[in-house]
């Protein structure tokens, strides 16, 4: 899980993991592992979560977490525009230092969509770009449980 500040990346470990939402914000510090078993077809998944803390600029400290990776989140707020640059600039170091695994771009907060400044037209061209974006709410759980079991099943097929 990386991305900007408070774009909600542990609100939506805490929501898979452990179904729940909390408005107070806590500010991560340096990483914090969380875990969960999904099922994908017939196979159970023991899925190690890396909820990074959020920063504007990844430096390379930082970026060495990403090694050996599997697979990774970008979240972004789409209330807040500003943080989807910062994940897009953000996503070519974690492919420097991850290689290229599968990833997806979660915009979150979509219980809020009213408010949004990523626009529709945005996500087309990302996607059009070749990337997967998905819309979650932390507070809600919409799309929480399809994200990690779509990147699940990515990282079992290897890609």
């Amino acid at each position: 899980m990386i991305g900007a500040f408070a774009v909600g990346k542990t609100a939506l470990v805490e929501q898979y993991v452990h179904s729940i939402f909390s408005n107070r914000y806590l500010s991560t510090v340096g990483v914090k592992i969380s875990k969960r078993e999904c099922r994908v077809g017939e196979q159970n998944v023991n899925l190690m979560l890396w909820d990074m803390e959020g920063k504007d600029e990844y430096n390379e400290i930082n970026a060495l977490y990403l090694r050996g990776a599997m697979g990774f989140f970008l979240v972004a707020d789409g209330t807040r525009k500003d943080t989807l640059n910062t994940a897009l600039l953000i996503r070519l170091l974690a492919l420097d230092m991850a290689g290229s695994v599968p990833h997806y771009l979660l915009l979150n907060k979509a219980d809020l969509l009213p408010a949004w400044q990523v626009t529709e037209e945005d996500i087309t061209h990302l996607e059009q770009q070749g990337l997967s974006v998905l819309k979650t709410s932390a507070k809600t759980g919409e799309g929480v449980e399809e994200a990690f079991s779509n990147l699940a099943a990515a990282m079992l097929r290897g890609g």
